[in-house]
């Protein structure tokens, strides 16, 4: 032990490097003892300008730090570890807990908001939750290096909105199964958008021409009414992945116990796409815990080709996560590809959460898919989107 300033352990950093600010120095040692036990590299600061300092030296996979401190508080070193990076999660620790402080906690993006005395057990599980969620943030920006594109071009059209009025009057809804990777035996359908409207000729047509219109609300209301409509026809244990953009989440009819989606909701997972920021989602948090309690649960869709960051996986602590089919193309043939989603099935399952493979296409790919330990598989290699409900062959 080197003190209450400076690098405490200089151990590999196998379960990762975390910040410990407080100017308590007992606290100090007994934490940092604590998480070294753990397997963590530790360092440790008396207070926060020295704390910044040592973030400029190099990065750290999470920080603690107290909030009552002299010459810089717990609130302006978060406002300063935010300007330097928006990422790394932030747990503060307060023995004088109040209203004000939990607020701005919040704002400045503090992942938890622990009171003193510390129970160290719950200290350590915090601490591998937050490692857990920035690994996840790395591999979100690995993934999205790999299989980026630039995305597709909108369409331009004129009379967009009478096009977009055809779309909804011939909107109907496709199922594609999702199977257990252990069993084989079905799990569910995604239900997938589909319109009879030439001019906006896949989903993310239809999407584009919603936003361009400021019309979100009509296509998501229509998209979940027609998607929970023929579900009576499924088998009982059968469930239903919805698609939610962020936008939704705003829509007051989502949470309305009179919508259709709501009475099949302890059937009902939503997905939520990563492509999608939910930044600007106001009360984010408490629009999820009503939806949970209202039974939904909740999917991350498209992971690996959405928004890099803590953000959806921190505020919504999903259920489920689908690896985005660009990650499964060719997993088989392509190195980084297998390792990142070998890293992205680890940590999920540390997390307590499921993942889902989409879009596999090949006997190969969903053979690597099973071994690198995805719980639930869905792609044309078990069957194409049809009308409710198409059967599977493995």
């Amino acid at each position: 032990m080197s003190g209450s300033q400076g690098k405490v352990n200089a151990a590999a950093r196998s379960h990762g490097r975390i910040l410990v600010v407080d100017d308590e120095e007992a606290l100090v040692r007994v934490i940092a003892r604590s998480l070294m036990a753990a397997g963590y590299e530790v360092s440790t600061a008396a207070d926060g300008m020295r704390a910044v300092d040592l973030l400029a030296e190099a990065p750290f996979d999470a920080i603690l730090s107290d909030i009552d401190m002299p010459k810089m508080n717990g609130i302006q070193f978060l406002k300063n570890v935010r300007q330097r990076d928006a990422e790394v999660p932030v747990v503060l620790i307060t023995g004088n807990p109040d209203l004000g402080s939990a607020v701005q906690a919040v704002a400045h993006g503090a992942m938890q908001y622990l009171i003193k005395p510390v129970n160290m057990e719950e200290l350590r599980k915090v601490v591998a939750r937050a490692v857990g969620l920035n690994r996840m943030a790395k591999l979100k920006r690995d993934a999205f290096a790999i299989v980026s594109d630039g995305g597709l071009g909108a369409s331009d059209q004129l009379a967009l909105g009478a096009t977009f009025e055809r779309a909804l009057e011939t909107l109907w809804m496709a199922y594609q199964p999702i199977v257990r990777a252990d069993n084989r035996s079905l799990f569910g359908y995604e239900a997938l958008l589909r319109s009879e409207e030439k001019a906006l000729p896949h989903p993310g047509a239809i999407l584009d021409a919603a936003e361009r219109l400021g019309r979100l609300d009509d296509l998501g209301r229509s998209t979940r009414a027609a998607a929970c409509a023929p579900l009576a026809q499924a088998a009982p244990s059968c469930v239903l992945f919805v698609n939610l953009h962020a936008r939704d989440l705003m829509d007051e009819l989502l949470l309305s116990p009179k919508s259709p989606l709501s009475a099949v909701a302890n059937r009902v997972v939503l997905e939520i796409t990563e492509r999608a920021s939910l930044e600007k989602v106001k009360d984010v948090r408490a629009k999820i815990k009503e939806l949970r309690r209202m039974g939904f649960r909740i999917a991350i869709d498209d992971l690996g080709a959405g928004y890099a960051g803590l953000t959806s996986f921190a505020t919504l602590e999903p259920e489920f996560v689908k690896l985005d089919m660009s990650l499964v193309r060719d997993i088989d043939q392509n190195h980084t590809k297998a390792t990142v989603v070998r890293s992205m099935v680890s940590v999920c399952k540390e997390l307590g959460m499921m993942v889902v493979a989409e879009g596999v296409e090949t006997p190969p790919e969903c053979d690597l898919l099973v071994a690198l330990g995805c719980d639930f598989l869905q792609g044309y290699l078990l069957a194409k989107p049809g009308k409710a409900f198409p059967t599977f062959v493995w």
